[in-house]
């Protein structure tokens, strides 16, 4: 799966790192000899998978088996584990694919016939896995507002490239207690302030998800591909993090044009990244 010069961009990542002991037997014994395999694996080589599985005709919409592959992060000498699981999150890919693109479009990307197997197969693998849900999320040519409230500029973490064998790396991690409580504070900052929001949405969904895992896993924000279109003043400027815990501050001090003036900020930058999929 590595070994090819290829990136293949623009898409950010949520991630949920759960400990080994968090894991069922024999899952468990699993992720343990996995780990201890060393077996590196990082974003861009989950992408090539997917992408080589689009070339087949008819295409592979959704992975057969479901993968056997992780992310692995020793923190405080505790080995932690982010599962792929690529079949579950092509199913929930494929079901808001539905509703993006015109249905000409879509038939000509993934033929009806392979769609409606695709929801068969989902169908009848949820009947028998009711509480899978996936350790992560992604999002193309952005990073939702959200997900930064769940980290804090301290955290950030950006590297710039070194050479061409090292790609940029922007990213922020978090222990799960601390990302629960700012989205709790988030939360309650924004109710008590605005009458409807697309981000208490949002919060609200993303911190459903959080509550369904083990208290003590770590929470990754990564830029993923993304770093590949922003280039390095763009990324070495970028502290949305802090734009958005200083326009939530501003909410709960009643500072409403302190706030816009952040989220204008925020805004802004992430509007020009998403730009960048119109150019040549």
């Amino acid at each position: 799966m590595g070994g090819s010069p290829v990136v293949v961009p623009y898409t950010a990542y949520l991630r949920v790192y759960e400990p080994l002991a968090a894991f069922p037997e024999p899952e468990r014994t699993h992720w343990y000899r996995y780990a201890a395999a060393g077996r590196e694996r990082g974003a861009q080589d989950e992408l090539r998978q997917s992408l080589a599985d689009l070339v087949p005709v008819p295409p592979i919409a959704v992975p057969v088996h479901e993968s056997r592959e992780a992310f692995i992060a020793v923190i405080g000498g505790v080995t932690h584990v982010c599962p792929w699981r690529t079949r579950l999150r092509g199913w929930m890919a494929l079901e808001r694919l539905e509703g993006k693109l015109p249905g000409p479009v879509l038939d000509a990307m993934l033929p009806p016939v392979v769609r409606r197997q695709a929801a068969a197969d989902h169908e009848a693998w949820r009947a028998r896995n009711p509480d899978a849900r996936p350790w992560i999320r992604s999002a193309t040519w952005h990073v939702p507002v959200r997900w930064f409230v769940l980290v804090g500029d301290d955290e950030r973490e950006y590297e710039p490239a070194a050479g061409e064998s090292k790609q940029p790396l922007m990213r922020y991690r978090t222990p799960m207690v601390q990302a629960r409580r700012r989205v709790a504070r988030g939360l309650r900052v924004l109710r008590e302030t605005l009458e409807e929001s697309p981000l208490i949405d949002g919060l609200i969904d993303v911190g459903r998800w959080l509550e369904e895992f083990h208290p003590r896993s770590m929470v990754e924000l990564d830029y993923g591909g993304l770093v590949q279109v922003m280039g390095h003043d763009r990324l070495a400027a970028d502290h949305s993090a802090a734009d958005v815990a200083e326009g939530l501050a501003a909410l709960r001090e009643g500072e409403s044009e302190v706030a816009g003036t952040a989220y204008e900020r925020l805004t802004d930058r992430w509007r020009a990244v998403r730009e960048l999929q119109f150019a040549n």
